[in-house]
């Protein structure tokens, strides 16, 4: 299976490895946050063109292969992953935002 993007004039293949931290390197990450991350990756990926290549948990960050595209700034990329997983963490496990992060953010800045 060829894992390349192919558009009119291009062929590419970039893969970034990401490691996100949780805020104070909390341990956030249980088997039930872990089964919501990653269905928000999936939906991630049918919306953008952003492919999860391999996801990997800690209890306190997460490593993610992701394929991007060329006209995708890294900076994006980042952003979409780390705003739409946090934000449905939240709302899917209110108690780490209340008790676990004092409600602050789920992912370190940077």
């Amino acid at each position: 299976m060829d894992e390349h993007v192919y558009k009119s004039h291009n062929k590419t293949l970039l893969l970034y490895h990401m490691v996100f931290p949780a805020k104070y390197r909390r341990e956030v990450f249980t088997p039930e946050v872990e089964e919501t991350l990653k269905e928000v990756c999936i939906g991630i990926e049918k919306r953008y063109e952003i492919r999860f290549v391999e996801i990997g948990l800690e209890e306190n960050h997460v490593h993610m292969l992701v394929q991007g595209i060329p006209t995708m700034p890294v900076t994006k990329l980042v952003t979409i992953i780390k705003s739409l997983t946090a934000r449905e963490i939240f709302r899917r496990h209110p108690k780490i935002k209340k008790d676990v992060l004092w409600g602050g953010n789920l992912w370190t800045s940077g």
